[in-house]
């Protein structure tokens, strides 16, 4: 079985949670891409609107005749569903991999359940080994380098890239995240960061993932 088709398993099992006539967030990253097709496959017309995290996924939802809303016409979502980089057995995450992590931070913030989908790589015993995307106003990027380098983080400007607010990314290697969400509240912090992709005040409520032996779901 191929990772995709690993990613897959888990996306179709996301489409038990959703509710006919229901608006549901959307996140952004390759698992989500095989949620928003199956949701055209199966949930066509079936499905309200969403609330997309990234201008790539709305586009993806668009195109299987899913209406996009603001999340501020909508208010509180009844569920949404998301990808990951990394998930500790807390479902604690990182997330930000594909640049969309302010974004889809505020949509889990206003959902009322948090599915997580992945492949059963993600799962770790501590955070870290993937690198912890940072968004930063551009003007004040070498203020917050030099920050995270005080936290004992190796970070590292993403080239080439701007997140659909205009921000950068600082992708922070070389950390080993004993605790999340003292992490987390640390680096919201520092002056000049947007935001940063530990999921851990917030983190998913299932994770599901997807594996040689099948579907596996861990609840918070």
């Amino acid at each position: 079985m191929t990772p995709e088709d690993k990613k897959r398993n888990a996306a179709e099992a996301a489409i038990d949670y959703v509710k006919p006539g229901s608006t549901i967030g959307v996140g952004t990253g390759s698992t989500v891409n095989h949620f928003i097709d199956l949701l055209g496959e199966k949930m066509q017309g079936k499905v309200n609107s969403a609330v997309s995290s990234s201008e790539a996924s709305s586009e993806r939802l668009r195109s299987h005749g899913i209406k996009v809303v603001d999340l501020n016409e909508v208010g509180e979502l009844d569920l949404y569903v998301d990808g990951a980089d990394e998930s500790n057995h807390q479902l604690q995450l990182i997330k930000g991999g594909g640049g969309a992590l302010t974004r889809e931070k505020i949509v889990a913030a206003a959902s009322a359940v948090f599915v997580c989908i992945a492949d059963e790589s993600k799962l770790v015993t501590t955070l870290g080994a993937f690198p912890l995307p940072v968004e930063v106003v551009p003007m004040a990027r070498g203020l917050v380098i030099g920050a995270l380098q005080g936290l004992g983080g190796d970070p590292r400007l993403r080239e080439g890239f701007v997140t659909d607010n205009g921000n950068q990314i600082l992708d922070v290697h070389g950390l080993q995240i004993d605790d999340p969400i003292d992490m987390e509240i640390r680096i919201n912090q520092i002056v000049g960061v947007v935001c940063v992709g530990l999921f851990a005040h917030r983190p998913a409520d299932v994770l599901i993932l997807g594996g040689e032996d099948g579907i596996r779901s861990i609840q918070a």
